[in-house]
């Protein structure tokens, strides 16, 4: 699987790119403020006051403003002052405003205290010039203090790692309820499976999620179904095989207790003579009944192969002349052009066999039964029909459900299997069945196969 193509990784992806954003812009954010409000080492004011002295030496105003910018950024509000008056105005509250010309006036080396309870400190700082003139910092800052590099970096580092652990584990604690939740729905449906409720389905969690979680549990409830399906026939196969045998089995048992107690060799016999027919047509109803499970089931290893279908049938007629011959039945075939399908002969050939055998059982003496092989808009149509009694309306439908025998079942032997499994052969390559009554008597049964192409053939 490319994981670049799966949802669940690029979810993954975009919380983690997002966490780290988050942790970038909060920590930064957070730093900043820290810095202003906390700090490790006292300012030197002398030393400010000397630098803004140069500043303003060699780039004028301008240079005292570009300096005065960058104190702002670490917290301290600073310019300098000539004469009583700023040189660069900065903003300072009005209280302090009021008592700057008093606190110039007292011309000290450094003023420096907190101002009237606020946690605001204010610095007066003289400082004489390369111009001989004299020159006065006033500052003000919330801190008396300021962070060296390798401080800030420290806090720098340390707020991302706490912000990293925050972020990171409400974020993966909400990925991994997302996938906790459908990976608990899998191990209990799973149990219920173990435990023989095959019903259980984990019926999609997580809402309109289409990540590979949702695919496996969607997976996994097909899954189920076909299980469920493939039990659920297996045990009506069984129920109705075991229902089916106990007739003959009787009637076999009765057959051999009378052939024991007959003394005679001829009517012991004959008795023998009727417990091989018996054993004949156990033999084929569990062939039947194999072959009807087996494509039930699905046919998951059948090999597909050209059939030419006019040869098939042509070969189904050779095996069922004897059969029809015994009771004068003529079969007729009628094919107007080659005709192909891909699948497998052994199942067609069981199809043709079921719905020939059935029109010989039901045509009358001295009958015909008509078979034709037609293409029609990339399907093979195959026909056959008989000119017997035909099956009531109402009966139509149930013709091909298994061990269905309606009214006119009497009339032959049978199982009800035979056009059940030539409705299975059908549907594993791809066509249907249709039965209907004929115009002048006699049921006409369709089997519509899609043709075979060229890369089937090849």
């Amino acid at each position: 699987m490319n994981p670049f193509k799966s949802s669940l990784y690029w979810r993954l992806l975009v919380w983690f790119c997002v966490v780290n954003l988050l942790v970038l812009v909060l920590g930064g954010f957070l730093t900043r403020r820290f810095i202003e409000y906390t700090t490790a080492v006292e300012i030197d004011w002398s030393a400010l006051a000397q630098s803004a002295d140069a500043a303003y030496e060699q780039g004028g105003v301008a240079g005292l403003g570009d300096w005065s910018i960058r104190q702002r950024h670490d917290g301290v509000q600073a310019t300098l002052y000539q004469d009583g008056q700023p040189l660069h105005p900065i903003r300072l509250p009005p209280s302090i405003m009021q008592s700057l010309p008093a606190m110039l006036a007292a011309d000290r080396d450094v003023v420096l205290r907190p101002w009237r309870g606020g946690g605001v400190y204010v610095a007066v700082q003289p400082v004489t010039g390369a111009d001989g003139r004299l020159r006065q910092l006033v500052a003000v800052s919330r801190s008396h203090t300021r962070l060296r590099p390798q401080t800030r970096e420290k806090i720098l580092l340390g707020v991302q790692l706490l912000l990293s652990l925050l972020f990171i584990g409400l974020v993966g604690w909400r990925v991994a309820r997302s996938v906790a939740k459908p990976v608990q729905a899998l191990r209990d449906a799973t149990r219920r499976m173990t435990a023989g409720e095959l019903s259980a389905r984990v019926n999609h969690p997580g809402g309109g999620r289409r990540d590979e979680l949702a695919q496996l549990a969607g997976d996994f409830d097909a899954m189920a179904e076909r299980i469920e399906a493939l039990v659920t026939h297996d045990r009506r196969v069984l129920q109705d095989l075991s229902h089916e045998l106990r007739s003959p089995l009787a009637r076999l048992h009765l057959i051999l207790d009378l052939a024991q107690r007959s003394d005679a060799p001829t009517e012991a016999g004959r008795y023998f003579l009727q417990a091989e027919h018996e054993i004949v047509r156990l033999d084929r109803m569990a062939s039947e009944m194999l072959a009807l499970s087996r494509l039930e089931g699905g046919l998951p290893g059948m090999e597909r192969e050209w059939v030419d279908l006019p040869e098939l049938v042509r070969e189904c007629i050779h095996r069922a002349e004897l059969e029809a011959d015994a009771r004068h039945v003529r079969l007729r075939l009628a094919t107007d052009a080659p005709a192909a399908v891909s699948g497998s002969a052994m199942l067609l050939e069981r199809a043709l066999d079921n719905l020939l055998a059935n029109a010989i059982k039901f045509s009358p003496e001295g009958g015909d039964v008509e078979l034709g092989v037609h293409p029609q808009a990339g399907h093979v149509v195959l026909s056959v029909r008989d000119y017997g009694p035909g099956v009531p309306d109402d009966e139509l439908a149930s013709l091909f459900r298994p061990f269905f025998r309606g009214s006119n079942a009497a009339r032959a032997d049978g199982h009800g299997l035979g056009l059940a499994i030539v409705q299975r052969v059908a549907k594993v390559h791809g066509g249907h069945v249709v039965a209907a009554n004929a115009a002048g008597g006699g049921l006409e049964v369709r089997l519509e196969l899609p043709m075979a192409n060229t890369d089937d053939e090849a």
